[in-house]
This record gives structure tokens, C-alpha cells and sequence, in this order.
């Protein structure tokens, strides 16, 4: 899966020793245990839509799955140059007691399909357009929407100088609702209006001084004027989208490059790194609250979602493996192999799971989707368990 590998570009840069140890003692006071984590939840597979046919193919590979501002729907894309659309509620059965996995073909489980010029890495929907336009990142260097009820490309913006964007998002802003945002391998998040047909270009930042790859852009979700940024020299930002100039948060303690940030709510952020570890942020006082360890990522996209109503972060991981952790925990509370057709044992060593994604809703009941490197996805279900 080599499409899917990052950029380590320039992951030597050195911490101060203070530095360190700062972020030490604060993961030291702040933990509530350190021992076996509290499971609250029953998880259970529900769904497996796979090629029945047992073809494999690394065109296949899934890098990135996005619900829908209703989340009744998601998006998936990837190395196939393809976005589909899916239906959850024909995906599950309504059946809350079923015990057998439901087995589902690709051809069949989708409701539709648009083609794309290229490999896809990042797919996000535009707030305030009813869940009409989805925008994507591509391997080319292009953000490009699409309405999905004409099935037909509406925007293009090609300024990255053909080198791959990582990632695209919105603005969430009732200041700035019209701001979208890239973060690509050139080294740049560059920032544009959307009410513009050719997204006229508001700002462009360059985190590192050494260009190394901006790897995923989070506007806040819940309103303000904060981006995140995560990047390859092994560190997160944060820009004031009104005075783009200098960060207003520099997050500094993972070994390897940033490739995920989310937003888990308006003061806390969690952060994905090819060393292994997921972190979580105090964004006021800029310092580690807590580490996550137990998945393996060395050098593959592998996801990360948060499920802020209950807590929850989920990410993939190089072993072909869905973890779930609790925010309140350093060890996953929960762990699933990719296995032939939904089996807890991986069928091939070489894949991995390369994308989840959270549905955000409720409060006592969960949905996640997973997708892995050979093109399955799996969908789980978790219902808080009963005290």
C-alpha cells in the first residue's frame, strides 16, 4: 500500500529537554488511571460490504469516509478515483437483537457513484448547503466539489502546484461561513472564498519554516476563528483565521509526523502521529492532557475520529485492527481484526485499516465505520451498557 504512506519529511527536528519533561509531569498529574481502562460499551459488527467475489486490489483502498450533515449518509473515497454514497439505514438491519453479520457486496450496497480524475485523500461536506456539495482533496493537487444531486463537478481549484492535498475542510464560523481550506505535500494550508467561482485564494500559511507536508486541516466545528493544522515536522498549530501571520498554538510532543487533528469540543483537540500514539490537547494552556497507545502506525494513514457525545476517539492501525479508545483512557477499551468477512483474526499481514469514521449522534447508542486497505468497510454498532 504504498499510495498510502506519509511524507516524513524532516521528523529530526529537536525538543527541549524542559520541554519534555513539562509534557511528562503534565500526563502524570492529569491521568485518572493507569491501569485496565472501563469498557462502557457492548460493540458488536453489524455490517460487511466487501467484493464478495474475494478480489483484493490495492485500488481498492479506502483513505477517507465523511457522514453527512444529517448522518444518515456517508461518503467514501480513495485510490479507486471514486466517491461513493451510502445509505446507512440500508446498510443496517433494524433488527437491534440480530447476532449474524450482515453481508453485503460493494455493487449492490451503494446507492450511487461519481468518477473522479484522481485518487482521492480527503472528502468533507459544505455547511449550509443541506448536504448538496461535498468537497474533495486529490493526489493531483485539486480541490474540487461536487453536487451530488446533479452527480457533477462544481468548483475546481488547482493551486497547490500539482502536489497532493492531504486534506480539505469549512469554516464553521458565522463571522466567516464562506472560508474553505487545504493543507497539501507543498508545504501550505491555503485558504479560500467559496462564494467565488474560482475560489479566490484569502491566505496562504506556511507552518514550518522547512515545508514540510501540511497533513490535515481542521477548522473548529464548533464555531470561532480557530484552524488546526498538522504537519510533517512533528508538530499541530493553531491559527486565528483573522490574523493568519503567526500560530496561536504550537502543540509539540509527538515523536513523527502530525496526521490527524479533530476537535473533540470547543477547548480540547486530539492528534494522530506516525509514532504510534494518539494525544489529547488542552488548547488553552497548549499542553498534553493525555497519551493514547495500543494501535500501530508507523507510516500509514490509518484515521482518526472522535465521537464527542460519548467521548469516544477511534482510529485504525498497521496490524489491521479497529481500535476504540475512551477519552478518560490511555489504553483502547476496545479492539476489532479486519478478518475475512468480518472475522476477528486479519486475513492478509500486508493490509491495514486506513479510515473510520464516527456517526454524531446520541447519547447511549454509536455508530462507526471503518474502512480498511483491501476496500471492505465494516460498520459497528455500540450501546452503553446498562449500570
Amino acid at each position: 500500500m504504498k499510495n498510502f504512506n506519509f511524507p516524513i519529511l524532516n521528523d529530526q527536528s529537536p525538543n527541549s529537554i524542559l520541554a519534555r519533561e513539562s509534557i511528562i509531569t503534565h500526563q502524570n498529574n492529569d491521568q485518572t488511571q493507569s491501569e485496565q481502562p472501563l469498557n462502557e460499551w457492548d460493540f458488536n459488527l453489524r455490517t460487511v460490504v466487501s467484493s464478495l467475489s474475494g478480489t483484493v486490489a490495492a485500488s481498492d483502498a479506502l483513505g477517507v469516509i465523511e457522514f453527512d450533515p444529517s448522518d444518515n449518509i456517508f461518503a467514501t473515497g480513495g485510490i479507486a478515483r471514486k466517491i461513493r454514497i451510502y445509505r446507512l439505514n440500508s446498510l443496517l438491519s433494524p433488527n437491534d437483537d440480530q447476532t449474524d453479520v450482515v453481508l453485503l457486496d460493494h455493487a449492490a450496497a451503494y446507492d450511487y457513484y461519481i468518477c473522479t480524475p484522481a485518487k482521492l485523500s480527503s472528502l468533507r461536506w459544505r455547511p449550509g448547503t443541506g448536504g448538496r456539495i461535498l468537497g474533495s482533496g486529490d493526489y493531483d493537487g485539486v480541490v474540487t466539489e461536487y453536487d451530488l444531486e446533479r452527480k457533477t463537478p462544481v468548483f475546481e481549484r488547482d493551486e497547490h502546484g500539482g502536489r497532493r492535498v492531504w486534506s480539505v475542510d469549512y469554516s464553521h464560523w458565522d463571522v466567516h461561513p464562506v472560508l474553505g481550506a487545504s493543507g497539501s505535500d507543498d508545504g501550505t494550508m491555503q485558504m479560500w472564498d467559496t462564494r467565488c467561482e474560482r475560489g479566490e485564494c484569502v491566505a496562504t500559511v506556511r507552518p514550518s519554516g522547512a515545508r514540510c507536508a501540511v497533513c490535515c486541516v481542521e477548522f473548529n466545528p464548533f464555531g470561532g476563528p480557530l484552524v488546526a493544522v498538522g504537519c510533517a515536522d512533528r508538530r499541530a498549530y493553531g491559527y486565528d483565521i483573522r490574523k493568519l501571520s503567526d500560530p496561536v498554538l504550537v502543540l509539540d510532543g509527538h515523536k513523527k509526523t502530525v496526521s490527524y487533528v479533530r476537535f473533540l469540543d470547543s477547548r480540547t483537540m486530539v492528534s494522530a502521529g506516525t509514532d504510534g500514539c494518539l494525544k489529547q490537547w488542552d488548547t488553552d494552556q497548549s499542553r498534553v492532557v493525555r497519551t493514547y497507545e495500543g494501535h500501530v502506525n508507523s507510516r500509514s494513514f490509518v484515521g482518526l475520529s472522535v465521537w464527542r457525545n460519548g467521548g469516544l476517539l477511534g482510529c485504525g492501525s498497521e496490524n489491521n485492527k479497529v481500535f476504540v479508545y475512551d477519552k478518560r483512557w490511555e489504553k483502547p477499551i476496545w479492539v476489532h481484526g479486519f478478518g475475512p468477512m468480518g472475522g476477528s483474526e486479519p486475513e492478509f499481514e500486508q493490509g491495514f485499516v486506513s479510515s473510520v469514521c464516527w456517526r454524531q449522534v446520541g447519547e447511549e447508542r454509536c455508530t462507526l465505520v471503518a474502512g480498511g486497505s483491501d476496500g471492505v468497510l465494516q460498520i459497528f454498532v455500540g450501546n452503553r451498557k446498562k449500570p
